[in-house]
């Protein structure tokens, strides 16, 4: 069960991973070590799974980024577990969630172009014996960021 303080400090490590514990201290009106313990509880107990860096993909070359819906032709347990390899070894593919309704997975994908997203469509994607069916969508901007779980 988390309490205010906790909720506050989770809140405050996703605006900024790097707070260091007399940081959080100052923020939560606690001393250092009381705010480094309940960090380390946070941990430990895998509420908190770990601190990312987010880059930005523009100066990364990743001017697309799609969202593509896969539609199985099959669930059977071998091929799918063979797709679910491929997502893995993609690395423009970043997220991949399943889903209820007409489309099985969704993918999200950042691509340097729509060249290499069709690449990765029509070469990689539908040549796979699970997938029955693909639809992607082209982000045209971004409106609001990944933004930090609700605490």
């Amino acid at each position: 069960m988390l309490d205010d303080t906790d909720s506050r400090l989770l809140a405050a490590l996703q605006k900024n991973a790097h707070l260091t514990a007399q940081e959080l201290g100052e923020l939560l009106n606690l001393s250092p070590s009381q705010a480094g313990r309940r960090r380390q509880r946070l941990e430990a107990s895998g509420l908190i799974r770990g601190t990312t860096v987010r880059l930005d993909p523009l100066q990364l070359g990743l001017s697309v980024q799609a969202f593509v819906q896969v539609q199985l032709s099959t669930h059977d347990p071998e091929q799918a577990k063979s797709f679910f390899r491929l997502i893995e070894l993609r690395p423009e593919i970043t997220s991949a969630w399943t889903l209820t309704g007409d489309a099985d997975l969704l993918l999200r994908i950042y691509s340097e172009d729509l060249a290499a997203l069709n690449r990765l469509i029509h070469e990689v994607l539908l040549p796979h014996e699970a997938v029955a069916r693909v639809h992607s969508q082209i982000v045209m901007d971004q409106l609001k960021a990944d933004a930090p779980l609700p605490v």
